[in-house]
């Protein structure tokens, strides 16, 4: 992922609408993608973002936070930044990771997601 990431852009989607053109935001991608990943079992948060609990409580908009998205039409790049809980195997919680936020922008948006890259930015210890 060497070049540089765009900010807020929007995009049309590969499909012809017969009403009209649908656009979608660069920080739509985003939210989807951080959504998915947080679904993981494994993942705390993202990076610089709040525990998945809280997320219901503040909205979506911080899903986005973590998240970096290039889109060159009809492909997505996707860069997640995560803090995962202690105890997982970080291996298998980043290939999750990457195949549910990679069917998810697929599912929802009609786009290729040509990468989803994963960097690990610290381990929660949960006390009990």
């Amino acid at each position: 992922m060497g070049t540089q990431m765009r900010e807020e852009k929007d995009y049309p989607l590969k499909e012809v609408v017969s009403d009209g053109d649908v656009q979608i935001a660069d920080e739509v991608v985003a939210i989807i993608a951080g959504l998915a990943a947080t679904e993981v079992e494994g993942v705390a948060k993202m990076s610089g973002n709040i525990p998945n609990e809280l997320v219901s409580k503040l909205g979506m908009k911080n899903l986005s936070k973590g998240v970096k998205v290039e889109v060159v039409p009809p492909t997505v790049r996707v860069l997640l930044t995560l803090v995962l809980n202690y105890g997982y195997n970080i291996p298998e919680v980043s290939k999750t990771v990457q195949d549910k936020v990679k069917s998810a922008i697929e599912t929802m948006t009609g786009l290729e997601v040509s990468e989803v890259n994963v960097r690990i930015a610290g381990v929660s210890i949960v006390e009990e």
